[in-house]
């Protein structure tokens, strides 16, 4: 009996299906990460943009002020990179992010934070 229900369909049609949603998920994963770290590049460039308009003396101050926001931003991704090459980095980075919004400090950049969606809007990522 045992033999028969390790050569059964089933088990195998079970074993596809979990494998198959698992590439799904991980896609799904790879493709925010691909966006956020899109968004960042973006926001980095625009940063950029503003720092050397303000050189010439052609910035405002609310640009400057986004200029500062992303400079911190950048920042972050550097302090949070530093735990990343260290040994045991899969446990400490979310400790480490934990930590930092119990005591009140985003630690992540923020194209990186889940963002909720918005009552009237159906877009989801």
């Amino acid at each position: 009996m045992r033999a028969y229900k390790y050569l059964h369909r089933a088990p195998v049609r079970v074993i596809r299906i979990n494998r198959k949603a698992q590439k799904l998920k991980l896609r799904r994963l790879m493709l925010s990460l691909k966006l956020a770290l899109h968004q960042e590049k973006v926001e980095t460039r625009e940063m950029l943009d503003i720092y050397k308009r303000h050189t010439r003396g052609k910035a405002s101050k609310e640009e400057l002020a986004v200029a500062h926001a992303q400079f911190f931003d950048v920042l972050r991704g550097i302090g949070l990179g530093v735990f990343a090459i260290l040994p045991f980095a899969p446990i400490t980075i979310p400790v480490i992010v934990k930590l930092g919004r119990l005591v009140g400090v985003e630690v992540i950049p923020s194209a990186f934070i889940a963002k909720k969606p918005l009552k009237g809007d159906s877009r989801e990522l």
